[in-house]
């Protein structure tokens, strides 16, 4: 791979495919349109963007850079961050007019949630009480795979999904849902861009990051503390 992009000339010009991969929902709102502004501004270079909730393997599936969220592990790959994203708990007017407003995450046990088996424990959600974190075992009568299904589900009045704040802005302007519990929510996890530990970085790679990442903070309301 590294001979194909020395042959190539990556090493000598921002040129060549740069393979991105990153979660639906920040993908296509936010990694998308810096994505275009950035092949505007370097025309030597191609993109493919994935889009998908799944974890990818930067290595096997030869992605270039992703964004990823959660806690990243001691590992080959370089981080970073470009955004704190909190979890959130929202509901409809309609569904909480009928069923109530929980003011306690042990609360949850008499409602309708909407779980999401792209997480390890579907049906544990984490809430801070004070300075401990505690994982609260809840009731679901509707499991879907994909954030965006969970919030459509909560639109339509099937009950109190838990997605990330970045999924679900819009429906909470709008008024179409609303967030609960707030002050139960667990630490922010931070999202970042990263990509895989290397000998030489790829220029096209190079100039990605310095191009999206100062953009991407904007976008999601990020200030680095080495900024700041």
């Amino acid at each position: 791979m590294e001979a194909e992009r020395t042959a190539s000339g990556e090493y000598r010009s921002p040129q060549g495919e740069l393979v991105i991969s990153a979660p639906l929902v920040i993908g296509r709102h936010h990694v998308v349109p810096v994505l275009v502004e950035f092949l505007r501004a370097y025309p030597e270079i191609r993109a493919r963007i994935q889009l998908s909730d799944r974890v990818t393997n930067l290595l096997e599936e030869h992605v270039d850079v992703a964004v990823r969220l959660g806690e990243l592990p001691d590992s080959d790959i370089i981080a970073t961050r470009i955004a704190l994203i909190s979890r959130v708990l929202c509901a409809s007017p309609a569904y909480l007019a009928s069923r109530g407003v929980p003011m306690d995450p042990n609360d949850l046990v008499s409602h309708e949630c909407i779980t999401y088996e792209g997480y390890s424990a579907a049906d544990k959600w984490e809430f801070r009480f004070e300075r401990t974190s505690q994982l609260i075992q809840v009731a679901s009568r509707l499991t879907v795979n994909s954030a965006e299904a969970a919030v459509s589900a909560a639109i339509a009045d099937a009950g109190i999904a838990r997605v990330l704040s970045d999924q679900v802005a819009d429906p909470l302007n709008s008024g179409a849902l609303v967030r609960l519990l707030e002050a139960f929510e667990p630490t922010p996890m931070p999202a970042s861009l990263v990509y895989p530990r290397q000998r030489h970085v790829a220029l096209k790679l190079r100039a990605f990051l310095d191009f999206a990442t100062p953009r991407l903070r904007q976008r999601l309301g990020y200030e680095s503390p080495e900024t700041s």
